[in-house]
């Protein structure tokens, strides 16, 4: 069995033999951490009324803190699958396919990512 080389500077840092690995794991654990009080937010306002119905979630919305807090928890949530996806694809497609699905990912959830933000905008602003 070989083993990737790395070099003593990436051993030094904790780098992987790619040099991302550290970092990747991170952003998947800060991004975890910031969804936890974002959700539990979203569940606190939506189980006291914030989204009975368009009307009552466009007036929930108008308010500048709840919209700014959904962006957020979009964000970071849209991210976390995104680190997440990436990490299952890396971890179990071993074919030329890898590259592919890793990029449909990032695609995808920025994407996701861009439709839930314009559309919190959306309600918030024209409603």
């Amino acid at each position: 069995m070989t083993r990737p080389r790395i070099t003593p500077y990436s051993a030094a840092h904790g780098l992987g033999a790619a040099g991302h690995a550290a970092r990747h794991w991170w952003a998947q654990r800060v991004s975890a951490i910031a969804l936890v009080p974002l959700v539990l937010w979203l569940v606190w306002a939506l189980a006291n009324g914030g989204a009975t119905d368009y009307a009552a979630l466009s007036d929930w919305l108008k308010s500048p803190i709840n919209t700014i807090l959904m962006i957020l928890l979009l964000i970071a949530a849209f991210h976390h699958a995104a680190l997440g996806l990436q990490t299952i694809a890396e971890d179990y497609i071993h074919s030329r396919a890898r590259f592919a699905v890793i990029a449909l990912v990032q695609l995808a959830c920025a994407a996701g990512g861009a439709a839930g933000i314009v559309a919190t905008l959306l309600i918030a602003i024209t409603s």
